[in-house]
């Protein structure tokens, strides 16, 4: 809105301003409301569906082979099992 010195505002300028504001406030009703009307979608690609596959197959495999522990167990307890240090650091090689 213009000021002119002490004159009063003419009643003209008055309308064009609100109907600039009217305009403006309904241009962003239509744009608020064509975003909200999209939903959301999610796609997942063929690696992602196979890495799914295979963590679900990983979770339902046991966390330790309890018949190797208790095998291994059972020999340190009666004395039998044996100890080979140069496989212990060829392992510990091969993990580097």
């Amino acid at each position: 809105m213009k000021i002119y010195g002490n004159k009063p505002p003419d009643g003209q300028d008055i309308n064009r301003s609100t109907q600039k504001v009217s305009q403006t406030a309904a241009q962003n009703k239509i744009a608020k409301s064509k975003t909200t009307k999209s939903a959301d979608k999610v796609e997942i690609s063929g690696q992602g569906k196979k890495v799914a596959e295979l963590m679900s197959a990983a979770e339902q495999l046991p966390a330790m082979r309890e018949e190797k522990i208790n095998m291994i167990k059972e020999a340190l307890k009666s004395g039998n099992y044996q100890i080979d240090p140069s496989k212990i650091a060829q392992k510990l090689l091969e993990e580097l």
